[in-house]
């Protein structure tokens, strides 16, 4: 017969003598009518029912672990309780009940000696309602850094997993199975720890020096909709599994043996449209860049042919970066093909090796453009197997590579800043036309991917060439770190010229320059700068302009300096034309990228505008495909029963992919089954997008309607849901912390443990977009 899920105390106690898989704290329980009628018997109970001291005194009421609401960190909990402050303990935890129920209960239980591990399980992803096993833990002997919300390592597991947990979670994963079949597969979260000995007595060994797990509490887990079934996941699993293993294997077309598929790499998606983009949003930016714009323009600087090869599959929605076909990308197109296979093996080992540099791959990992200090970087390759001859025929080809882009005259990034200006044209044109506009979101499209993604492509590669040469100077000691930050801050960019115009224009001119920009640039959802102009800027605050851009100088040493290592490497340009190309390179791609995305823009609020007059919503339309508008401007079709049918398939497939996890890096096809996050990968909660203000837990007058930054995701800040916050960012905090069951009980957007740096940066900006769903955060002030 199934057990039922009580109070704290009552559910622990149904537990004892039932249990397998671990053991449970001795414990001592009384209701409030039991300690309000005879103390000394209550705290008898505990002298004579629990080993001495010190002890833990919890609560254990109705209002916590219930059907409806967990409640978790609510009421209080003290630790390190002896026979002296018993008794006063017992009181102030009574206390933090507030209301004085009788039937309410204290649990007092026995405080562990000796634990080396402890943690949270939850038999569900609270955020996907996945039945995937997510452990968070910690080492040491400190029970409440991850319940306390500071941090620790996180686990997920399929629940169909063939693949094993690691050694030291093995127990955890067996106790939460045996707890599913006690509770009927209720899903539930238990918290629980591994000690050395008996940890009632610190001179009694355990049997054979094995860990003993201990059960804490368990508790009822409650989900924001129903679970998904296991036997669902696990289906969908294997199909990507299955896809996985088969791109992996060796490809006619490719070189190099196997791949890895990362979010981060390359075009990274997970920072572009997010982990989990709508299929709008998805099928924009493979229509825009990922299908077949990236390897044209890539082949057209002077790297291998790959088109026709689209650079991001997506698992049920999911998007990817194929990290083989990535490095296949930026070989030279005149390296000899058994060189170029080596070379390619060789990044991706190196991936495999440091999975770390997973978002660092062109700066780590690559060599995609010739520096001035190309030649000790070459020098790992030495220590891995490649010739002396073969590094100098590395060096060669991507020496002519980098001459072909960076030429003062006949550069290829010249070509391509010159289709900006005819973008602008084409769409003024378009605009002013009589056009339908069905026939102006196609136009719009087509333009963006001819005269706008095609030269952001290449703009973006010789930015990021100008950036790597410009270190390679602070490397062999042209230029300082003083040198290189002084040349960046003389680089005039659109985000520059923003912040001037928001402090000289008024309302109207500003937002006719800058009205199309939008946090998310393929999100529909995401309005635009024009339609929401109060909610991205205080329009009554006095603003002082920026301080005037200082144009910087190079030396004459430096100079004369440059002007003999050009010669020395073989570089076709001067030291004029050469900071030209480095200034231009900086400023075009982002330039680039401000026109594009207004052909962008225009399109989706032409796509917003078609669908409301056929009586569909904003969010609607985000659930679409792009190719729909695209063949209703060539079909005599329907519109609305197309753009109906199309919507009903995205918010289906969009339902898969929302249940889904998977790692930031798959290196083998069993990765999807079970892996660890990585350390510093935040914990998004819910769903839900948010853009609001950001501010401090202090500043309580401000807290209304603001993202919330905290240290820690410590229950002590529970009395922020008393406050109409947006959302919640902390330093520290894990998937299974108080504070993330809680802002997943509320429906809180939440980002909980982003790390020192992610807390410095986001904590420090005026105002931010979290897409949860997305797993993305971005500074829009």
């Amino acid at each position: 017969m199934p057990f039922n899920f009580d109070t704290k105390a009552g559910t622990l106690s149904q537990l004892k003598g039932k249990l397998v898989s671990a053991k449970i704290v001795p414990l001592v329980a009384f209701s409030l009518a039991d300690w309000r009628s005879d103390h000394e018997a209550c705290l008898d109970r505990v002298a004579s029912g629990l080993p001495g001291g010190p002890w833990i005194v919890r609560s254990s009421c109705s209002r916590e672990d219930n059907a409806t609401r967990s409640n978790a960190g609510s009421f209080l909990t003290l630790k390190n309780i002896t026979e002296s402050n018993l008794e006063e303990s017992i009181e102030k935890v009574i206390e933090s009940y507030v209301d004085d129920i009788k039937t309410d209960q204290v649990l007092i239980q026995f405080m562990l000696k000796n634990v080396l591990r402890s943690g949270v399980a939850f038999s569900h992803d609270p955020n996907t309602c996945s039945p995937y096993r997510v452990v968070n833990w910690s080492e040491g002997d400190d029970t409440s850094i991850v319940t306390g919300g500071a941090g620790g390592r996180t686990w997920l597991q399929a629940a169909e997993s063939k693949i094993p947990p690691p050694k030291n979670l093995s127990g955890v994963v067996e106790l939460l199975d045996e707890l599913l079949e006690l509770f009927n597969d209720e899903p539930l979260d238990f918290e629980f720890a591994f000690t050395t000995s008996e940890a009632l007595d610190e001179t009694t060994e355990s049997k054979n020096n094995e860990l003993v797990l201990w059960l804490l509490q368990v508790r009822r887990l409650i989900l924001a909709r129903s679970p998904q079934s296991k036997f669902m996941q696990s289906a969908r699993l294997q199909r990507i599994q299955e896809k996985v293993a088969r791109g992996m294997l060796p490809h006619p077309f490719l070189i190099g043996e196997s791949t890895v598929y990362g979010v981060m790499p390359d075009w990274n998606p997970a920072e572009i449209i997010g982990l989990r983009p709508k299929p709008l949003a998805l099928s924009l930016y493979r229509e825009l860049i990922t299908d077949s714009t990236w390897a044209y323009q890539r082949n057209n600087y002077g790297y291998r042919h790959l088109r026709s090869f689209p650079l991001m599959p997506h698992f049920f929605g999911l998007p990817y970066i194929d990290v083989r076909l990535s490095f296949n990308s930026f070989i030279p197109v005149d390296l000899e093909e058994g060189l170029a296979g080596k070379l390619v093996d060789y990044y991706v080992n190196r991936l495999l090796a440091q999975p770390a540099l997973h978002d660092k791959v062109e700066f780590e990992i690559v060599f995609s453009c010739y520096t001035f200090d190309l030649s000790e970087r070459l020098e790992r390759l030495e220590g891995v197997g490649f010739s002396n001859s073969e590094c100098k025929a590395i060096s060669n080809s991507l020496r002519n590579l980098t001459n072909r882009i960076l030429h003062p005259k006949e550069g290829l990034w010249r070509e391509d800043a010159a289709k900006l200006e005819r973008l602008e044209i084409r769409r003024a044109e378009l605009l002013a036309s009589n056009a339908d506009p069905l026939e102006r979101i196609y136009w719009l499209v087509e333009d963006a991917k001819r005269y706008g993604t095609l030269p952001f492509a290449g703009l973006a590669r010789a930015g990021f060439m100008a950036i790597q040469i410009l270190k390679s100077l602070v490397s062999i000691g042209i230029f300082s770190e003083g040198d290189y930050d002084a040349f960046v801050a003389s680089v005039s960019t659109v985000s520059g010229q923003l912040a001037r115009d928001l402090a000289e224009l008024d309302k109207t001119m500003f937002l006719s320059r800058y009205g199309h920009l939008r946090p998310g640039t393929y999100d529909i959802l995401s309005p635009r700068y024009d339609e929401a102009p109060d909610l991205y800027f205080d329009w009554e605050q006095n603003r002082q302009s920026p301080e005037s851009i200082k144009p910087f100088y190079a030396s004459k040493r430096q100079t004369r300096e440059l002007e003999k290592l050009l010669q020395d490497h073989g570089l076709h340009s001067d030291p004029k034309g050469f900071f030209d190309f480095l200034r231009a390179g900086i400023e075009s791609r982002e330039l680039a990228k401000f026109h594009f995305t207004r052909n962008l823009s225009d399109a989706l609020a032409l796509i917003k505008q078609c669908g409301k007059s056929w009586g569909f919503s904003t969010e609607d339309l985000s659930y679409c495909d792009i190719a729909t508008f695209k063949e209703l401007h060539v079909a005599a079709a329907n519109p609305k029963e197309s753009l109906a049918r199309s919507i009903e398939q995205g918010k289906s497939r969009f339902q898969d992919t929302l249940a889904i996890s998977l790692p930031a890096l798959i290196s083998k096809p069993e990765d999807v089954w079970a892996f660890e996050l990585p350390k510093s990968t935040p914990n998004f909660i819910t769903q839900k997008q948010v853009t609001a203000p950001v501010v401090s837990f202090e500043e309580r007058e401000m807290l209304a309607g603001a993202l919330v930054c905290i240290p820690n995701a410590d229950p002590g800040f529970d009395w922020l849901f008393s406050y109409p916050i947006a959302g919640l960012i902390t330093a520290w905090g894990g998937a299974n912390s108080h504070m993330a069951i809680r802002a997943g009980e509320l429906g809180l957007p939440a980002v909980l443990g982003v790390g020192e740096i992610l807390f410095e940066r986001w904590s420090s900006a005026k105002r931010l977009h979290l897409d949860c769903a997305g797993r993305r955060v971005e500074v829009l002030s």
